[in-house]
């Protein structure tokens, strides 16, 4: 597998280490030297890597190699353990240092026992290696006791150097562009790496500068700037230029921050201190913080304020002691002290919230506390009204059911597709939804229909191309609002292909696509040929046919909703709602306010704001880093239950070939991360549905056990691995920016164990007994229809007499709160309810019923039962099931009362 460059350069010098101290203490001949040996290869592909990093460079790999050669070894050594030294975060010790260390080398790995944060700064130009001592001098000398932050410089020479560079180092933060750079790296790179430099400079053109500055070197420099902010928008770009900076600073200003003569270098320090300070910056945590030293009276509500009600206590200090005192003193009802109030921000949680939609790439980012379930009832309860439609996922979370419910919203439910072997539920086809909306506007209602809600990624890894569904749903109705519930898709916003497909990215992509000349032109073509000469719209199958085009003056009005603390750092139930809407202050900005207002607690969590503030943090300045390792931890598990003879005779690992049926994908790779960075990108750029390589789906139907048990009774209570979704025959792993290599190590290591143990007990198994796990499941249930009673259209005749079907959406909120009254609910059984169904009965449900796995309502309020649902929920082993009674039955609505 290819490894991500982080951990390539990382493995690469360890086994220097290990390998050249066996040389050193004579454990090895001079044979390992050989040209094919694994010591010189690392050693090839360190002197690539190194000139991505600060602090080593391609002639510390050289010189190395060169005291090998002499057979130097512990010279050698010595170098080696410098460099792993500071990879591990140890100090430089005098020891440290032989004959071949130069002061300015002594310096700057002094620098390492400094506390303060260190970033890297990419600089682009042609340099001589003196003219690269000067620089890398300077920066070492304006540093200032004062300075809050350390900074190195990576210089390279090239622009494909530089693409290399932020794919490749997270750890830069700021590029300096200056005009002497080339086009074409002179470096041995791998394949992997040059395809994914051509497809990221492939995406980028550079847009028209002012005329005077049409300039090919100009233009060079606004397609390096437009490439290396499509890869790292967090990346603050600077141009550094010896002559008339005053003319470019006009053409340029957009895509750098700021433009500085060669000699500004103090400026430039201070610049990129302030900027990085801007990053760190986080106001109402540190307001938090001054909140707890400060002494206060406390004459408000909140007892446990201060720890007044707990460190007094003679029964109850174990609280203090568990949690710690800053807990309890940073606990208020007030708020005032730059404090904010999360109601009506204006001060440290407005600025924080601010800083959030930068780093998401939002307009306006707001705060929740208690959950994206409550996040979702806000947006829909902010955009839609009693009877509006709205295009639900039958397999969304219940949070977005419930809040149609509360809205008197219709739902009209999209069906995605199923994935039967495994019990759970696809993604929603475009076609799909496309048909749905084509259907309305040929019954002369697509007036009506409101907003489409889609979960992007699902539970189980399903990712949609955001950009794609919205295009063609604005290009059938261009006013259509959309809500993306990305609750377990917060991390994708901080890696450069993952972020391709979020909400924001993808609403900032479409708004610049609409802005241009070429998709007008486009767009133009593409109507003359859906429609006739007579201007009526072509048959479906035309529309169906082709990837839509919106009109350019298409609306764009995106919601995201993401579950924050489910895969960055936050406190349980951090999440945020993200808005990139163009009829914001015309159209939703007071009735959000009121809906954010109806469902938040006057009394927030100040913990949970202020883990959501750091974490924002943490994301903007080490995201790419944490979220590259979680997708290489992710691929490295996969491959090792694939290779392991063992493991792979017990265990399968899902892939996209598994998950995505083949109409929906088109790079044909079964786990693309796995082939290399490019083959990802490419698939993240083109196929309909792609999975995200972060979930390791693993069918375990050979090990005699169903995904509950395997869960609970051999993961968790014997092993200690806790897992958030199973079904009946797959356990899903998720990888997080959290997981370390030691805990992937962990884990194969008890799968190991637990397939000794499953292939044992197999052998002792009566065989004529089936596999729990290999007992077919029914069919997943399709949403059978709203009873007539609630349905919106109930079919019959239009203009000129022609018969329609009916239209799927329905009142459930009609049929919720009709079942919440005594009278008109009865309880039935299993049993008796199928011999009402085989009588051609239809009975009602009065309620959700929402099995836990997989976690999607089966019923919902005024649905039909049919015998498909009741063949589904009967061979359910799962524990949890939320609105069905064991003892009583199902919930029903009474024909008549």
């Amino acid at each position: 597998m290819p490894a991500s460059s982080w951990r390539l350069r990382s493995d690469a010098w360890e086994y220097l280490r290990y390998a050249v101290k066996r040389l050193a203490l004579g454990g090895d001949d001079r044979s390992a030297l050989a040209a094919d040996s694994e010591i010189l290869r690392s050693l090839r592909a360190l002197e690539t890597v190194e000139l991505y990093w600060a602090g080593f460079g391609q002639q510390y790999v050289r010189d190395i190699g060169d005291l090998l050669e002499q057979g130097d070894f512990r010279t050698a050594l010595d170098r080696i353990g410098r460099v792993v030294k500071r990879l591990r975060g140890e100090a430089q010790g005098d020891e440290a240092f032989d004959e071949y260390a130069d002061e300015q080398e002594r310096i700057e790995f002094a620098a390492d026992t400094d506390p303060r944060p260190r970033f890297e700064v990419l600089v682009v130009d042609e340099t001589t290696a003196a003219d690269r001592e000067a620089m890398r001098g300077d920066a070492q000398r304006l540093r200032a006791p004062a300075d809050s932050f350390i900074y190195e410089y990576v210089i390279v020479p090239s622009a494909d150097d530089a693409v290399a560079a932020v794919l490749t180092n997270p750890n830069i933060l700021a590029c300096v562009v200056r005009p002497g750079f080339s086009d074409r790296t002179r470096q041995r790179l791998s394949r992997d790496l040059r395809e994914t430099i051509r497809l990221a400079r492939s995406e980028v053109a550079p847009g028209l500068a002012p005329t005077r500055s049409q300039l090919a070197s100009v233009q060079r420099v606004l397609g390096l700037a437009d490439t290396l902010a499509a890869i790292r928008p967090e990346l603050d770009l600077y141009f550094m230029a010896g002559a008339h900076i005053e003319e470019l600073a006009g053409a340029l200003t957009r895509r750098f921050r700021r433009v500085f003569r060669r000699e500004d270098q103090l400026e430039l320090h201070l610049t990129l201190l302030r900027r990085i300070s801007h990053l760190y910056d986080t106001p109402f945590f540190t307001a938090i913080q001054d909140h707890a030293r400060r002494p206060v009276g406390v004459f408000h509500a909140l007892p446990v304020a201060r720890g007044g009600s707990v460190v007094s206590s003679k029964w109850i200090r174990d609280l203090a002691d568990f949690y710690g005192l800053n807990l309890l003193l940073a606990e208020t009802s007030a708020t005032s002290g730059g404090l904010d109030s999360l109601l009506a921000p204006v001060g440290t949680i407005k600025k924080a919230q601010d800083l959030a939609a930068r780093a998401y790439g939002a307009k306006h980012t707001f705060f929740v506390t208690n959950g994206t379930s409550t996040a979702n009832k806000i947006v829909h309860q902010a955009l839609t009204a009693p009877n509006d439609v709205v295009l639900v996922d039958r397999n969304c979370h219940k949070s977005h059911h419930h809040a149609v419910m509360l809205t008197g919203a219709r739902p009209a439910y999209l069906e995605a597709y199923p994935l039967n072997d495994f019990a759970f539920y696809g993604a929603v086809p475009i076609t799909r939804i496309k048909q749905l909306l084509l259907d309305y506007r040929a019954a002369g209602r697509l007036d009506e229909v409101r907003m489409i809600t889609l979960t992007n990624c699902t539970f189980d890894g399903i990712v949609y191309d955001p950009e794609r569904v919205m295009a063609e749903c604005l290009a059938i109705k261009p006013d259509l609002v959309f809500l993306w519930d990305e609750a377990w898709f917060a991390f994708a916003a901080f890696h450069p292909v993952t972020r391709r497909r979020t909400a924001m990215a993808a609403a900032r992509r479409l708004e610049d696509r609409l802005r241009s000349s070429a998709h007008a032109a486009a767009y133009r073509a593409q109507q003359e040929r859906l429609h006739d000469a007579d201007g009526a719209a072509l048959p479906d199958e035309a529309w169906l046919a082709e990837r839509l085009l919106p009109a350019p003056d298409a609306r764009i009005r995106v919601y995201a909703t993401q579950s924050t603390h489910k895969t960055l750092t936050a406190l349980r139930q951090g999440s945020m709602i993200h808005v990139y809407d163009q009829d914001w202050v015309r159209e939703a900005e007071e009735p959000f306010h009121e809906a954010f207002m109806t469902h938040t607690s006057t009394s927030p969590n100040y913990q949970i704001l202020s883990s959501l503030d750091i974490g924002r943090r943490q994301v903007e300045l080490e995201g790419f880093e944490l979220v590259q390792r979680q997708l290489d931890l992710a691929t490295s598990l996969a491959q090792s239950i694939a290779r392991h003879p063992l493991l792979r005779r017990t265990f399968r690992v899902l892939t996209a070939h598994d998950l995505v049926p083949a109409a929906h994908r088109g790079s044909g790779r079964p786990m693309p991360l796995r082939d290399g960075l490019s083959t990802m990108w490419e698939a993240w750029a083109n196929d309909e549905f792609v999975v995200d390589p972060s979930r390791i789906t693993i069918e375990i139907s050979r090990t005699g056990v169903d995904g509950d048990t395997f869960k609970h009774e051999h993961l968790m209570d014997r092993y200690g691995i806790q897992v958030n979704k199973t079904s009946r025959n797959t356990v899903l792993f998720m990888t997080n920016i959290g997981t370390s290599r030691s805990a992937i190590a962990y884990l194969i290591e008890v799968l190991v164990k637990l397939a000794e143990r499953f292939e044992e007990e197999q052998a002792q198994r009566d065989p004529d007994l089936p596999l729990p796990a290999e007992i077919p499941m029914p069919p997943l249930p399709d949403f059978s229809a709203f009873s007539v009673d609630y349905a919106s259209d109930r079919g019959g005749a239009i203009a000129g007499g022609a018969e329609r079907s009916a239209l799927p959406d329905g009142d459930m909120r009609a049929a919720f709160f009709r079942g919440q009254r005594r009278g008109a609910v009865e309880h039935v059984l299993p049993a008796e309810l199928r011999a009402r169904v085989e009588r051609g009965e239809e009975p009602v449900s009065a309620g959700f019923v929402t099995p836990y796995p997989p976690g999607f309502p089966v019923l919902v309020p005024g649905q039909v039962i049919t015998a498909g649902v009741l063949d589904f929920m009967a061979v359910l082993d799962t524990r949890e099931i939320h609105g069905y009674d064991p003892r009583r039955g199902y919930r029903i609505l009474r024909s008549a009362w």
